[in-house]
């Protein structure tokens, strides 16, 4: 009742009952919480007709997503009344906003395969309303037809495994299937789910509509590069029990995941509008999401998920203050990177702190090597701060403060992920996938790639003026072109 009310209303009115409806969203996503938190997971049957079921699932998983969606939505709606006041459109934006928070927060919540189908078709119909919302931009309405071929291509592989999952096991109840998860056809269906997910989340080669659709308003950004853009992660760690049944899909899954990291992480480096690096470090982020869930690392994906929602809401719509920020944190190409010395000091600290993560029993690297490389990973990051801080100078109280910093972040990170256990081990499978030669040698190909992006990196200052480096810069700026052929490829169709 109160989606329709907002439905009818004009003008900035429009805007403050979507945001209305938002705060009575996230007062409910709160209830939930605290009757998971006292009573356990439930699920709310509404109504039924044959195998078709109106119903929620409240367990520790749909809960935080549902927190977490409706927080960000209250934000966003809160936001687009002040930065749509006056625009004719103002209305149908609030509509559609609200008509696409719904949908996600559906997802969320639902209980069985033919909702979460219905949902996940819906949101992408809603926010394609939003992204053609300027329609008078050639940019935005191309960009909207890429983004809409590659969605109903999401939508055909979550149809084809509707029905494989219903020939297969004849419900599309999701503790019903969760019980027993061994199918007829479990590398058809994982692979469709892992499909659908690369195709939603912007993986490579898929990924050029994201950086594209920067000409929509910057709420449509922030609650689609925070919430939506992270559908297909919550689609694997939601499925994972019948994902896990095909190891070969969960190869492809951590390849692809880590191969669009690689390439985000090269091209929001070269990026000049913060909105473009913005958008390509949400790239990145969105294939390592992927690739935890490929090395089985489900509740690690899970706090991935939600700290770079809350992080990437933040920068877009402060991004004004962001561009200052960025400014002062620049490091002008031409100038002298700092002595391999640093470098190396920067990877032995990050290492020793690193080690300190492996070691503990939390973790549980020494079984699962997987994991291990996500440790690998997070020493390159912690190797990357360091180097930022000390590059300038290596006084002691810079010395003192960088390693101080790594010690925060590393217990951070290792505190709130065993709260993140604790929260999801009822709900989130523990799985190692078996590892072979090629898995391993994935593993070490994956290490060394992204050290020579740490490297990339840390030497551009130095190597910016060098020829190569100059066209490779050129050449990374546009994305290697992949948006452009891309382009070309959807002219040629609505021609």
């Amino acid at each position: 009742m109160a989606a329709f009310l907002v439905l009818m209303r004009e003008g900035r009115q429009a805007a403050e009952g979507a945001a209305l409806l938002a705060r009575i969203y996230f007062a409910g996503a709160v209830v939930f919480v605290g009757m998971v938190l006292l009573a356990g997971p439930m699920r709310i049957e509404i109504a039924a007709y044959g195998p078709a079921k109106l119903a929620l699932l409240m367990d520790p998983l749909s809960v935080t997503l549902l927190a977490l969606v409706s927080f960000l939505g209250m934000v966003v709606t809160r936001f687009s009344i002040h930065y749509l006041d006056g625009d004719p459109g103002q209305a149908r934006f609030s509509r559609w906003l609200v008509l696409t928070l719904s949908c996600v927060l559906m997802l969320a919540v639902s209980s069985n395969l033919l909702m979460f189908t219905l949902a996940w078709i819906g949101t992408s119909l809603c926010l394609h309303q939003l992204l053609v919302f300027y329609d008078e931009r050639p940019g935005a309405l191309l960009t909207a037809r890429k983004k809409f071929y590659l969605s109903r291509l999401a939508d055909l592989c979550m149809l084809g495994a509707l029905v494989l999952v219903w020939q297969g096991y004849g419900t599309w109840e999701f503790h019903e299937l969760f019980a027993n998860p061994v199918g007829p056809h479990p590398g058809a269906v994982a692979g469709l789910f892992v499909a659908a997910a690369m195709l939603k989340s912007a993986q490579f080669p898929f990924h050029s509509w994201l950086p594209d659709t920067l000409e929509t308003p910057t709420p449509v950004s922030a609650l689609m590069h925070a919430g939506i853009i992270n559908a297909g992660g919550f689609l694997i760690v939601r499925l994972s029990p019948l994902i896990i049944q095909s190891p070969a899909a969960l190869n492809l899954l951590a390849f692809t995941g880590a191969v669009t990291a690689l390439l985000g992480s090269v091209v929001m480096m070269t990026q000049t509008s913060i909105k473009k690096s913005l958008a390509w470090s949400t790239v990145a982020q969105m294939g390592f999401m992927m690739l935890q869930c490929g090395l089985g690392a489900f509740v690690l994906a899970i706090m991935h998920l939600v700290a770079h929602s809350l992080y990437k809401a933040h920068a877009f719509l402060s991004s004004g203050s962001v561009v200052g920020m960025v400014k002062s944190a620049w490091t002008p190409v031409g100038r002298p990177a700092a002595h391999p010395w640093v470098i190396l000091g920067s990877l032995a600290a990050a290492g020793v702190i690193g080690a300190g993560v492996a070691i503990s029993p939390g973790l549980k690297v020494e079984t699962d090597p997987g994991r291990l490389l996500l440790v690998v990973v997070f020493i390159m990051a912690l190797a990357h701060l360091l180097w930022t801080l000390w590059s300038s100078s290596l006084r002691r109280v810079l010395v003192v403060r960088g390693l101080s910093l790594a010690m925060a972040a590393m217990v951070a990170c290792f505190a709130i992920h065993g709260v993140f256990e604790k929260w999801l081990h009822t709900t989130v499978p523990a799985y190692m996938p078996p590892r072979g030669a090629l898995e391993y040698g994935m593993m070490v190909l994956m290490a060394l790639f992204f050290l020579a992006v740490l490297l990339l990196q840390t030497q551009l200052p130095a190597w910016g003026t060098h020829p190569a480096m100059a066209r490779l810069y050129v050449h990374a700026s546009n994305g290697f072109y992949l948006g452009a052929l891309f382009n070309r490829l959807i002219q040629k169709i609505i021609a």
